[in-house]
């Protein structure tokens, strides 16, 4: 009930938060990955040990690099994602990572998409966005027809995609300083965990609002007039314990795969763990206290 009572405590600190994450956009910018835009992804492996990156760097500068991401990878790997190469830059590829011989280089991978494959990528991750947000309205919307009072079922799929679009910016958000910090690039990577996080996040939304469809049929089957109001918090008092401890276990195994998995994941586990967080705290903290503002504004 405290949730629900102070929920306008909680709006505000949701827009603090979302301000925050949309400052972020606006300042550092999302660093599009060669998936997007067109280019090489190239991983070396150094078996006598990888050369410092500075000393890399400066060879790839010299051999016409530009505005190139260098990451380290595993123990003595090196994944490097550039523009697209020239002809020369391609035929030299192995002396340039080979820093001139000093420190031989293995190419175990590289991968060149052209702009318009990028383009065309990039296109289809925001109608497949798209299409998911309109696939989940329609979804609630169905599976809560029967609830017209005091709330519509539409009301219950747009508060969902409210909590949604909420899962993601904060993602994208973090994302953005991650890349400006770290170099990260947004990739097809990180698409697929954003199309996790908005899973795993409206299924943790339901959940409470099934709980109040479920409180709200059993008031009217026994006669009992509830504010609704008393209605939404105790439903989400009866799932607040789960949702906390789902929401744990997964952040846990998130968290572990973070710190020992391989370096290709580290970036995908870290966006579904903030996406996870963000997907629990709109479920507890936005979608019911949003189904409440509604009704009460439906009522004055």
């Amino acid at each position: 009930m405290i949730i629900v009572r102070y929920r306008n405590t909680f709006f505000a600190i949701t827009g603090a938060i979302v301000f925050a994450a949309l400052l972020s956009v606006a300042v550092f910018g999302l660093h599009l990955g060669t998936d997007f835009t067109g280019g090489a992804l190239i991983q070396a492996t150094y078996e006598n040990g990888r050369p410092a990156p500075e000393t890399l760097s400066q060879y790839l500068d010299t051999a016409g690099f530009s505005g190139y991401s260098l990451r380290e990878a595993n123990e003595n790997d090196y994944i490097l994602r550039a523009a697209n190469l020239t002809s020369e830059q391609r035929g030299n590829l192995a002396d340039t990572l080979s820093v001139g011989g000093e420190s031989p280089a293995v190419i175990n991978q590289l991968t060149e998409v052209g702009p318009v494959v990028g383009e065309e990528l990039r296109n289809k991750a925001v109608i497949a966005l798209a299409l998911v947000l309109i696939a989940i309205l329609f979804f609630i919307a169905f599976a809560f027809r029967k609830v017209s009072e005091p709330v519509s079922s539409w009301i219950y799929g747009l508060i969902a995609l409210v909590t949604l679009g909420h899962d993601v910016l904060i993602p994208v958000g973090f994302y953005a300083v991650l890349g400006f910090f770290t170099g990260a690039q947004v990739d097809t990577l990180f698409i697929t965990a954003v199309l996790t996080v908005l899973g795993y996040s409206v299924h943790d939304t339901i959940v409470v609002f099934d709980r109040v469809r479920e409180n709200l049929r059993i008031n009217q089957e026994r006669g009992r007039r509830e504010d609704f109001t008393e209605v939404a918090g105790r439903s989400l008092n009866q799932t607040l314990v789960r949702s906390v401890n789902t929401s744990l276990t997964t952040a846990m195994a998130l968290t572990a795969l973070f710190l020992l998995g391989p370096a290709s994941t580290r970036d995908f586990s870290l966006t579904l763990l903030v996406g996870i967080i963000a997907g629990t705290y709109s479920s507890i903290f936005l979608a019911t206290p949003l189904l409440v503002a509604v009704e009460r504004w439906r009522a004055k």
